[in-house]
C-alpha cells in the first residue's frame, strides 16, 4: 500500500521506517472514515499496553529508590492522553490522520482524544513491525526528557489545589466557564478558578477540563511562587 507524503514525512520525523505500510495506514485511519473496515481502534488498544510497559520501566530504572507510591503518579502523567496528545503534535501526527468528514469539519486534527488515540495506535503499529526494541526506542527517543522531568507534572493540578485548601481548613476551589470563543469545531474556552480566600486565576484552552487543570495549575504557581 503506498503512504501518502503526510505518512511518509512521518516516518521521518519519528526515525522509524515500516516494513509493512499497511500498518501505519491502519494506524492512521480513525473510525469515522466511510467504508473502512480496518480502523486504528485495536491498534490503540494495544499501543496503551506498550507504552505502559515502556513508561513503567522506564521509570522504574530511572529512579531505583522511588516507591511504588511515587512511581504510579509519576506513570500516570506520562501515558495520560494529554500527554501522548502532547507528543503527537510534536511529530504534526494529526497531519497524517485520515478522518471522516464530520471530524474534519470539527477539528479533528486538533483534538487531544483523537491525537492521543492516534499516537497510541501509531505506537502499537512499530511494535507489530518491527518488536517492542523498536517501539521502545520510538517511544523514548519522542518522549524525550518528559521521563527525567516527571515529578512536577505527576500530580494533578486540581487534585493538588483541593489539598491545598482542604488542609487549610477551607471549601473545595471553585470553577467557572468565564468565556468561550471561536467556532464549534475549535472552540477556546476561558476558565476561572478561585479559593475561598479570594485568590484567583484563570486559564484558556480547547477544552473545559484542559483549561480546568492550567486555571489550577497557574493559581498553584501563584501560592508556591
Amino acid at each position: 500500500m503506498k503512504l501518502s507524503k503526510d505518512a511518509q514525512a512521518l516516518q521521518s520525523t519519528i526515525g522509524y521506517t515500516f516494513k509493512q505500510p499497511d500498518l501505519l495506514i491502519t494506524a492512521l485511519t480513525h473510525s469515522s472514515m466511510a467504508g473502512q473496515r480496518r480502523h486504528n481502534e485495536r491498534l490503540e488498544f494495544l499501543g496503551d499496553r506498550v507504552l505502559g510497559l515502556v513508561m513503567a520501566e522506564a521509570l522504574f530504572e530511572e529512579d531505583r529508590d522511588a516507591s511504588e507510591g511515587q512511581l504510579a503518579p509519576r506513570y500516570n502523567a506520562l501515558v495520560r492522553k494529554e500527554t501522548c496528545a502532547d507528543v503527537a503534535r510534536q511529530i504534526a501526527l494529526g497531519d497524517a490522520l485520515k478522518l471522516g468528514r464530520s471530524e474534519m469539519m470539527s477539528g479533528g486534527r486538533k483534538k487531544d482524544a483523537l491525537l492521543g488515540d492516534g499516537m497510541e495506535a501509531l505506537i502499537a503499529a512499530i511494535y507489530r513491525d518491527g518488536g517492542f526494541k523498536a517501539a521502545k526506542d520510538v517511544v523514548l527517543r519522542l518522549w524525550g526528557d518528559r521521563v527525567a522531568n516527571v515529578e512536577e507534572d505527576a500530580r494533578d493540578a486540581k487534585t493538588t489545589l483541593q489539598e491545598w485548601a482542604q488542609a487549610r481548613k477551607g471549601p473545595p476551589p471553585t470553577y467557572e466557564t468565564v468565556n468561550r470563543t471561536g467556532p464549534d469545531h475549535a472552540p477556546e474556552f476561558t476558565i476561572r478558578v478561585t479559593l475561598h480566600t479570594g485568590q484567583t486565576a484563570q486559564a484558556k484552552a480547547p477544552s473545559k477540563r484542559i483549561a480546568e487543570q492550567a486555571a489550577a495549575q497557574a493559581l498553584l504557581k501563584e501560592l508556591n511562587p
